[in-house]
């Protein structure tokens, strides 16, 4: 679908909505909400985490065998049973093989997962996967902790966390491996 039309269509939506819930999308305050809607949804679906996939062999200039951890990466998502959203703490690790990459490439990775109709448990797999394929390491390990929305605002109305992970590799074989991940994971997180 051409943006432009999208956009329209989506304005239409949002203003409907507002009929819907008994609102008077004409009122002062509610004008502009139709746009703003269409705005953000085509922001929100069609995110664009740019490079991704810059890596650096490291067999010349570091020790391969190192465990990397980058921790308390906050993504946020939409919930594809309720199009609610939900934000998630992502802490990511890999063990070094041959290649290591972009620090920035962690989080850019996780926010283009996020950015579509999730469930928490596909978001942290669809990250170890890309991982694995961008570090060339079968050594991955992503924790994802999140709060949703459709739980928090409705149903229960509990805030409550959910945490889910993905262990491949060594990290799953190995329990020390396994543990230091989660220690580092657990210190970065502490202030």
């Amino acid at each position: 679908m051409e943006t432009n039309a999208q956009s329209k269509e989506l304005e239409a939506l949002g203003r409907r909505l507002l009929e819907l819930l008994g609102e008077d999308p004409t009122r002062q305050g509610l004008q502009d909400t139709p746009r703003r809607f269409a705005t953000y949804c085509q922001e929100f679906l069609h995110y664009d985490a740019g490079t991704i996939d810059t890596t650096f062999d490291i067999r010349k200039s570091v020790t391969v065998d190192q465990m990397i951890v980058v921790s308390s990466i906050r993504v946020w998502s939409l919930c594809e049973h309720h199009l609610l959203p939900f934000w998630c703490d992502i802490s990511v690790g890999y063990i070094t093989n041959t290649t290591i990459l972009g620090l920035s490439k962690i989080p850019r990775i996780c926010h283009r997962h996020a950015h579509r109709l999730q469930l928490q448990e596909r978001l942290v797999d669809d990250i170890a996967t890309e991982l694995v394929t961008l570090t060339d390491s079968p050594d991955v390990a992503v924790v994802g902790t999140g709060l949703h929305t459709c739980m928090a605002m409705r149903g229960i109305k509990s805030e409550s966390s959910m945490t889910s992970s993905v262990m491949r590799g060594r990290f799953k074989e190995n329990h020390h491996t396994r543990m230091e991940f989660l220690s580092l994971c657990s210190s970065s997180t502490t202030k």
